[in-house]
Formats: C-alpha cells, sequence, structure tokens
C-alpha cells in the first residue's frame, strides 16, 4: 500500500511504499487489548503496603489471663480484630507484571498500526525537524494540518528543536523510533511518523 508523504507546512512531498505486512493486516481488538493490558500492569508500581501484626507497634503481652474473666480468648491487642492492630492479608509490594510472548508483542504493534491505516488516521512527515524551536509556530503548522491529538514518531533521534517546541502543547506526544508502542498508539487519535521512522519499521518486521 501507499502513504501520501507531506511536510509540517502542508506541501506534499510524494507517497511512500509501505508493507502490507505492518500496515494492512485486519486489526484484532484481541490482541490489542491484551498488550494494552501488559502495557499497563507492567508500569503499575506496586508500591502498597499494609502492616501486618507483627509490624504494628505495640506490646505483646496477653491482655488478661485464658479463662476466668467471662469473656473471649485474647492474646495481645496487635491482632487484626483490635483498632489499631495490624491488617490481616493486607496488599504487600509486588510486581503486578503479566508475561506475553515477543511474537505476540510484535503483533500487536503490527495490528495497532494496520488500525490507524484503516482508519486513515496515519500521516507520513517527510521530516519532524524545526528551525526556529518555537511553540507558537508549531502549533500553527500541526494546526494547518488538521492535526489536534497527535502521537509524532520521529527517527532515532528527535530534532532538538522539534522536542524543545512540542513539549508544552497538549494532546501532543513526540518519541523516537525505539519508544513506539501500542498504548500510546491508540490513546491518540492520529499516528504521525516521519519517513526514516517508517523506514525504521520496514527494517524491523523484515
Amino acid at each position: 500500500m501507499e502513504l501520501k508523504v507531506t511536510t509540517l507546512d502542508g506541501k506534499s512531498a510524494g507517497k511512500l511504499s509501505v508493507s502490507d505486512e505492518v500496515f494492512g493486516l485486519e486489526p484484532r481488538a484481541d490482541i490489542l487489548h491484551r498488550m494494552v493490558r501488559y502495557q499497563e500492569l507492567k508500569r503499575q508500581q506496586g508500591t502498597h503496603k499494609t502492616k501486618r501484626r507483627s509490624e504494628v507497634s505495640g506490646t505483646t503481652k496477653k491482655m488478661y489471663k485464658q479463662k476466668g474473666t467471662g469473656g473471649a480468648r485474647h492474646g495481645d491487642k496487635k491482632a487484626p480484630i483490635f483498632r489499631g492492630g495490624g491488617k490481616a492479608f493486607g496488599p504487600l509490594p509486588r510486581s503486578h507484571a503479566i508475561d506475553l510472548p515477543k511474537k505476540v508483542r510484535a503483533l500487536a504493534l503490527k495490528h495497532a498500526l494496520s488500525a490507524k491505516a484503516k482508519a486513515d488516521a496515519i500521516m507520513v512527515l517527510d521530516d519532524a525537524t524545526s528551525a526556529e524551536g518555537k511553540t507558537k509556530v508549531l502549533v500553527q503548522q500541526l494546526s494547518g494540518l488538521g492535526l489536534a491529538n497527535v502521537l509524532v514518531i520521529g527517527g532515532a533521534q528527535i530534532d532538538a528543536n522539534f522536542g524543545k517546541a512540542a513539549k508544552n502543547i497538549p494532546n501532543l506526544d513526540v518519541l523516537p523510533i525505539q519508544g513506539i508502542n501500542v498504548y500510546d498508539i491508540l490513546r491518540r487519535d492520529t499516528l504521525v511518523l516521519t519517513k526514516a521512522a517508517v523506514e525504521a519499521l520496514e527494517e524491523r518486521f523484515k
């Protein structure tokens, strides 16, 4: 399949032929869901923690004698049934990450790219550079291209001026090709790839 190539100023820069094996698949929601869930769980901190009865501050002395009081049997006041006692079966620091085969992760990226291509929500830029590094200029350029909620994927290195100009623009993410991922592709309305990014993707899935 072929994708139109444009410049930041909105001028045509020809066409680019891309592989149907990367951009022409029939998107599967189940694969995309598995990948997004994998990413979300992997980045979850898992630092939640409560104190067990051995960790709360307090004496370990038995509250009162075992028999003869007419009350229930108890040990120390750090038991979970008492106020100020330890938490029974509370959360502990752990990893929430799940396993997902490498082939499935690679396939999910292809399906995400294909989903954007099928929805006509993908654009190829000749180059993502900014001479001035001014946010105002970049906002005008994006507005001229009809882009409001967008993910821009550059080459191996993001142009310093472009990254600086894009930093304060809401609903705009800029990533190098190494950082491309399914979650960020799906969370933005439009995916913008540079020619260098497309070539890198083609080489990656060759």
